[in-house]
């Protein structure tokens, strides 16, 4: 036989076994009994290890020995190979899953199956594997699941700022905007209208709706909206008119020309009914008051066409700051006042909103009850209770984007066709109180029961700074730049550290929310004007800290 081993191959010698030694020295000896030993011809002894034994003395191709399993056979003889049918687990999408029922044949066969023995069963197998194909089980498939948040965002769409299509709780107010609109503007009479009211109560909301429900009625008449929190004096608001009723050669004239040229368009017998409404209307303060006086009468100008609609937060503006106005009566514009809204008002808000999603609503009742009493009893805004529970459910919706649920696609679509609940989490009472403390301070929203303290020390020695303020300048209002002086003087001579500007700015904005001061914002911070808006006698009950109270209005100012 030749030699097939490669020529590089080492060689291992390894020791001969001892047995053969002996064996092959009896031999040579002659020795009888290793002469006994020898197999006969007779006799067939098989070796030792299995895989040297052929297959027929291995009594492996014996068929009646292994009677549950099929007989041997060749690659040629047992044909192509066949799939596994071995249950396959698999990720799939939704789109691409199809689950059959199992036919009333494959229900057959496994009741058989069940009622056969362990051979029978072999022999079965052996004989379908030999004429048949065997059949495709079915695939369990299960599915990786992001837990939806769909819900979350229609919900989130909802409770934002922008007007609605209903406007509840402000039904008497809209009829009197409407019925005014209908009035002047359709019966060609000139007027004007003051719309007064804390911020977040819906007076601007409500203006544009009803603008909008009369698109038709008001399609021959030019609207003009500016909000004057824009313009960067109170002299602009004549350009920016100018630039939007009138021609391009009046808008580029400036200063008294431009007001005589703008009456002169506004009274002229050809011109169309205009529609002024000016948001934020209170930032049109000025020296002498004669930017509001000159709109206030522009209405009354002989053939006048237009219809002035001012809206501001200011519930006394027209008599405190125009006093002018009441010499006339013909000159005071008609009032509408919007009041707070009340916790069952902005619980019916809230509801309103959350129905346009779906009827299972994403926010308990609870919870809509508790933010409905927390805002109304700080403000009474509305927006403000609709950033709350949008807020609220950022945060669930980012918990439960967070989990990860793996289940079977069956399990899936048996509780949508049950009728479960879309929301994999609801947006709960725990939930607005966690974003009512981070955004208005845990003592200020959350005061727990038998607290002494409502209000941080900052803001109980600004306070006290305004009163001591006011009292010294014998104003109801001061400047911010005038208060963050005085605030500083009354903390070095607490020896308590002092904010800056800015936070003593953002100080003033919480106070607001709670009712205690009032904030008229401007252009530049320092000139933001602070009012006080609780009584004197009111402060020691607010505050709840006599101590420190007395001492600060009992120093004074240094």
């Amino acid at each position: 036989m030749p030699n097939t081993r490669s020529q590089s191959q080492a060689t291992i010698d390894f020791r001969k076994k001892k047995a053969s030694r002996t064996l092959g020295k009896g031999k040579n000896r002659g020795d009888v009994r290793s002469s006994n030993m020898l197999p006969t011809p007779n006799v067939k002894i098989l070796p030792f290890s299995p895989r040297k034994r052929l297959g027929d003395d291995n009594l492996c191709n014996t068929l009646h020995m292994l009677t549950c399993s099929p007989s041997k056979r060749s690659k040629k003889e047992n044909g192509p190979v066949l799939p596994l049918a071995s249950k396959k687990r698999g990720l799939v999408f939704d789109n691409q899953l199809k689950i059959s029922s199992p036919s009333k044949r494959d229900l057959a066969v496994v009741h058989q199956d069940k009622e056969l023995s362990p051979v029978q069963k072999g022999q079965r197998r052996s004989r379908n594997s030999e004429h048949s194909c065997p059949l495709e089980k079915e695939s369990v498939c299960i599915g990786l699941f992001k837990q939806e948040g769909t819900c979350y965002q229609q919900a989130k769409l909802v409770l934002n700022t922008a007007v609605p299509d209903r406007l509840p709780a402000r039904e008497k107010e809209m009829d009197v905007i409407r019925h005014f609109l209908k009035e002047h503007i359709c019966g060609k009479k000139a007027g004007s209208l003051y719309v007064s009211g804390a911020p977040g109560t819906g007076k601007t909301a409500c203006l544009n709706r009803i603008l909008q429900d009369l698109k038709e009625e008001l399609e021959d008449t030019k609207i003009v909206v500016l909000n004057c929190m824009s313009l960067r004096t109170s002299q602009a608001v004549f350009p920016a008119i100018a630039q939007e009723i009138c021609q391009e050669s009046i808008s580029k004239s400036s200063g008294k020309d431009l007001m005589r040229k703008l009456e002169k368009h506004m009274t002229s017998e050809k011109a169309p009914m205009f529609l002024l409404v000016l948001d934020e209307m209170d930032q049109l303060d000025s020296k002498g008051q004669d930017v509001l006086y000159t709109l206030f009468e522009w209405p009354w100008l002989r053939n006048s066409h237009l219809v002035l609609i001012g809206i501001a937060n200011s519930l006394d503006l027209t008599d405190r700051i125009l006093p002018r106005l009441q010499a006339r009566a013909k000159f005071r514009p008609q009032l509408v006042n919007f009041p707070p809204y009340t916790k069952e008002q902005i619980a019916t808000i809230l509801q309103d909103r959350l129905k346009q999603v779906s009827s299972d609503q994403v926010l308990d009742n609870a919870a809509i009850q508790f933010c409905a009493r927390k805002i109304s009893a700080v403000s009474g805004d509305a927006r403000k209770a609709l950033d709350v529970c949008r807020r609220a459910v950022e945060i669930v919706e980012s918990d439960v984007r967070n989990q990860t649920v793996l289940k079977p696609l069956s399990e899936c679509k048996s509780a949508k066709s049950s009728g479960q609940s879309s929301f994999p989490k609801r947006v709960g009472l725990i939930h607005i109180s966690q974003v009512i403390s981070d955004t208005y301070g845990s003592r200020m929203a959350l005061s727990q029961e038998g607290a002494q303290d409502s209000f941080p020390l900052q803001q109980k020695i600004l306070v006290c700074s305004l009163l001591l303020l006011t009292r010294q300048l014998k104003a109801k209002e001061v400047t911010l730049g005038k208060l963050h002086e005085a605030y500083s003087k009354v903390c070095r001579k607490q020896q308590v550290a002092a904010v800056d500007q800015s936070e003593c700015l953002s100080l003033s904005g919480l106070l607001e929310t709670r009712g205690i001061l009032g904030l008229k914002k401007s252009k530049e911070t320092r000139l933001t004007k602070v009012s006080l808006k609780i009584e004197e006698k009111e402060m020691e009950h607010a505050l709840k800290d006599r101590v420190l109270i007395g001492t600060i209005l009992a120093n004074g100012l240094p």
